[in-house]
């Protein structure tokens, strides 16, 4: 058996093409609560890769011309759960792309087993007291209409982050520009799809 090496990567490579080739088909899919930037970063990431930038939760309002709040009000989480899961298998369907998801989207099994087998899942993951900042400027927030609002986080956190935790990569989103939380994300990225070979092992 010859061993050969790898081929070389492109001399200079910029880090946008050096992810595009490494990503081939896939979507860069992020996952993380409510506040944690997956939006705007994702937006700003896809314009740095030259990749369709798509949220899901916009995808499913302009699908039933309702949003995400009616959804909730109208037909109860549960529906608007099977909906979000079947929007997000068609998007898949469609990548490569930057793809970002809702809070609980990642919770769904099926959901996490299509994002395994068609995308990376890159986890925007941030503090408390940075996402409750955030989300209080907006007030539609379905799952924050409580009478403590921050309790709730806590308690989604608590209920949330061992699940996101099973995603390919974690950032953290933090109070910085955007785009350094972009710059971290194609990083991580970058060291996800070519990780450095391991010191001091042979090819056998």
């Amino acid at each position: 058996m010859t061993l050969t090496e790898p081929p070389a990567e492109p001399p200079g490579e910029p880090i946008e093409a050096r992810l595009r080739r490494g990503l081939g088909a896939r979507s860069i899919v992020l996952v993380g609560l409510m506040g944690a930037g997956k939006s705007t970063v994702g937006r700003r990431l896809a314009s740095r890769l030259g990749l369709m930038f798509k949220d899901a939760d916009h995808e499913i309002e302009a699908a039933a011309n309702l949003t995400i709040a009616d959804i909730f009000a109208i037909y109860g989480e549960a529906s608007f759960r099977e909906g979000e899961e079947r929007v997000i298998a068609r998007l898949l369907r469609e990548g490569p792309m930057v793809l970002a998801t809702g809070g609980g989207a990642f919770m769904r099994e099926t959901t996490r087993t299509r994002i395994a087998a068609d995308g990376v899942s890159v986890w925007l993951k941030a503090e408390l007291d940075v996402l409750m900042r955030r989300v209080r400027k907006r007030g539609t927030r379905p799952l924050l209409q409580t009478e403590d609002p921050e309790e709730t986080m806590r308690q989604l956190m608590e209920v949330r982050h061992p699940v996101y935790a099973q995603a390919d990569i974690m950032v953290m989103s933090r109070d910085v520009s955007h785009d350094r939380v972009v710059q971290d994300v194609m990083e991580a990225i970058d060291g996800f799809l070519h990780p450095p070979p391991i010191q001091g092992v042979a090819a056998q």
